[in-house]
């Protein structure tokens, strides 16, 4: 089963893998975690497939993690008369709020906040930025607008409203009835939609509390004006290029997504690389070479994980898709020049306390000392291996934990091995002893070899990484 690489693999479950059989397959391929979809599905299904996770994560001894993805608002067009309707450019064409089937004239537009919003000049974008249009005037709950990109438009089209801050929340009724059933089922994470601001994260947080943590979908320009207090604000971060470069000048993408990568390195929150990864492979069984280049793109970034979307939900090769993603990275990981780039793209700006500089050191140490087979980082909340993985060592992150929700919710962070302990312990010798047992048990090193071990002493209490040992297996 391929564990050998330090980026994760997050793979979207659906009618494609929906099955026990299908869904081990993808964990024999390398799958470290599985994105829950609640934009399709019932509670009843994905309860289902949570539990065969679970299942999994039990029989082959991995803690496998499990992301809920809240569906958010969805900006729609109505109806239309006929099947579809042709928008030529130059032409007017009206958005308002009356229930009446659409035509080449008009459509029903049912968001009031967005015509709260509009203004005379500002764009439109329909059917995933395929028609441009262009407000040139807005009362009474309708905004005439004129066509600049034509094209075919149908029902129930998404509507997309670059550089607009839209008076809407990012959590909608049925995303917090989504959330409760996906709290209750114990999720490890949950993601949020439609982020437009902090704001929109601190509502998440009131409503989640510490019984998961929120990864925070990069979608909207907004959020990328408030980049770095979303980041700080949120325990990890998507990079959503769908409506993204929907959204923003699609040639901005690439230097948004180093942009993102980079600043999640620098708060060491975890960061997802999302969307059309291995599109092509939806309908073939390889794909194309711009798609591999694209995934090692994400990889020699530094991103703690990629994401398969279509690919595994509902293509026909989602074995074949996880195994291809597996040896990407790969080859990636196993170049010379990987892991010199990403140590040289840490900024280290914002580390400043104790615990910071426990981490730099245990990396350092893993470069200059040689036969270290790992870092073995104790943690309570997390904290301590997120510092640690901001470091991108060569040696592996051995990171010990006496809880399973912990080990968990590490299973998307980069290089990091989840192990519970039964419990910490507060002798020094019981620690040394715990973190040789951890390194046999998982078959790390070899007699002789180092273990670098972090931990606060005393241990169990959140916050207070402190001490820096080394230990010889």
């Amino acid at each position: 089963m391929p564990i050998d690489t330090h980026t994760k693999i997050l793979a979207t479950i659906g009618p494609s893998t929906a099955t026990k059989k299908m869904i081990e397959k993808l964990v024999k391929a390398g799958v470290d975690a599985f994105r829950f979809n609640f934009s399709h599905g019932t509670h009843e299904e994905h309860a289902e497939r949570l539990q065969i996770v679970r299942d999994l994560s039990e029989k082959y001894k991995r803690h496998l993690t499990v992301i809920a993805d809240l569906q958010g608002p969805k900006l729609r067009v109505g109806t239309f008369k006929t099947d579809k309707v042709l928008l030529k450019k130059g032409q007017k064409f009206t958005l308002d709020m009356r229930d009446v089937a659409g035509d080449e004239t008009r459509v029903m537009l049912p968001h009031k906040e967005i015509f709260e919003a509009l203004k005379i000049g500002d764009k439109l974008l329909l059917n995933d930025g395929n028609i441009e249009l262009e407000v040139i005037s807005n009362k009474n709950y309708a905004a005439q607008t004129e066509v600049k990109v034509g094209g075919w438009l149908s029902a129930h089209k998404g509507v997309n409203l670059p550089n607009v801050k839209l008076p809407i929340s990012a959590i909608t009724e049925k995303d917090k009835k989504d959330l409760k059933f996906a709290l209750e089922q114990g999720v490890d994470w949950v993601c949020l939609s439609f982020v437009q601001s902090i704001d929109d994260v601190r509502m998440a947080r009131k409503l989640i509390g510490k019984r998961a943590w929120i990864i925070s979908k990069l979608e909207k320009p907004s959020a990328i004006e408030e980049l770095d207090d979303i980041i700080k604000e949120s325990d990890g971060i998507m990079v959503a290029r769908g409506d993204l470069g929907v959204e923003c000048p699609i040639q901005t993408v690439p230097v948004l997504q180093k942009r993102i990568v980079k600043a999640c390195r620098k708060y060491a929150r975890p960061v997802i690389v999302a969307t059309q990864m291995l599109e092509s492979m939806i309908v073939n069984p390889t794909p194309t070479r711009a798609e591999v280049s694209d995934v090692a793109t994400a990889v020699y970034d530094g991103a703690d994980a990629v994401m398969l979307s279509a690919e595994t939900a509902a293509g026909s090769y989602p074995a074949e898709a996880v195994e291809m993603m597996h040896q990407i990275i790969k080859q990636v990981e196993e170049n010379d020049g990987y892991f010199a780039h990403l140590q040289q793209d840490l900024d280290l700006s914002d580390c400043d306390d104790v615990a910071d500089a426990i981490t730099y050191a245990a990396a350092e140490m893993s470069q200059i000392l040689p036969n270290i087979a790992a870092i073995v980082t104790y943690t309570s909340s997390g904290i301590t291996a997120l510092s640690m993985a901001r470091e991108r060592p060569t040696a592996p992150i051995l990171s010990l934990t006496a809880s399973p929700i912990v080990a968990q919710r590490l299973g998307i962070v980069w290089g990091v091995k989840a192990t519970v302990c039964g419990e910490f312990f507060k002798d020094f010798n019981r620690i040394r002893d715990n973190a040789l047992n951890a390194a046999k048990q998982n078959k790390i090193g070899k007699k002789g070899d180092y273990l670098i071990v972090t931990a606060g002493y005393p241990v169990g209490q959140a916050g207070m990484t402190n001490l820096l040992h080394t230990l010889q297996i």
